[in-house]
């Protein structure tokens, strides 16, 4: 019994770090949830590799990605990947059960896919990290920064299986995008010439 009591007082300090991570979790997605539609510009860097800048625009599961040569529209059926380089668009149905953790699901990813760690705190912004759970999952942990004064997502690192590292800092925020449905929809005339690839 004394051996119990003793386990149980051991491991209360985890559970409550646990707690305190997912608390901080929750607020985040809840105030990125009470936006609306959001955007924002972030810097991202792969290792080894040059920085190089982004922007997404969010409104519930709807998105619009833009990278490097490349844009993501999600209007929440299907998802239209655009290659600037080559002009051309491949086209699929969007799967919500998709468990790539891309900037836009950093802020609404679901919670009972993954462990929380608290790790620390400095200057007003937590660390907390991330285990996804099962072993067909891409991505080792993340490593997930968080204002704790207003839950604004300052930085993320996901490193994956082979220990390769991904770095994204946001730049700048605007809570208030205002983006209609339409704005996460491809449009081809916007596109002249462009090829499309339907693979739904």
């Amino acid at each position: 019994m004394k051996k119990l009591v003793v386990l149980l007082l051991l491991s209360m300090p985890v559970w409550g770090q646990a707690n305190k991570a997912i608390r901080l979790i929750d607020g985040m997605q809840k105030k990125y949830k009470s936006m609306g539609s959001f955007s924002a510009n972030f810097s991202y860097q792969t290792d080894g590799g040059n920085p190089m800048n982004g922007s997404i625009t969010v409104k519930g599961t709807k998105f619009r990605l833009k990278t490097a040569g490349q844009e993501i529209f999600n209007n929440g059926k299907e998802v239209a990947t655009y290659i600037k380089e080559i002009n051309e668009v491949n086209i699929s149905a969007f799967d919500p059960a998709d468990g790539d953790l891309n900037p836009a699901k950093i802020y609404t990813f679901d919670k009972k896919g993954y462990k929380f760690t608290w790790v620390g705190e400095s200057g007003g912004i937590a660390t907390v990290e991330m285990v996804p759970g099962g072993k067909a999952a891409q991505v080792k942990h993340i490593s997930l920064k968080i204002n704790t004064a207003d839950f604004t997502v300052k930085s993320w690192t996901i490193v994956n299986k082979s220990g390769k590292k991904q770095l994204f800092s946001v730049t700048k925020l605007n809570p208030k995008a205002g983006a209609d449905d339409a704005f996460f929809t491809f449009n081809k005339k916007a596109f002249p010439g462009v090829e499309v690839n339907d693979l739904r």
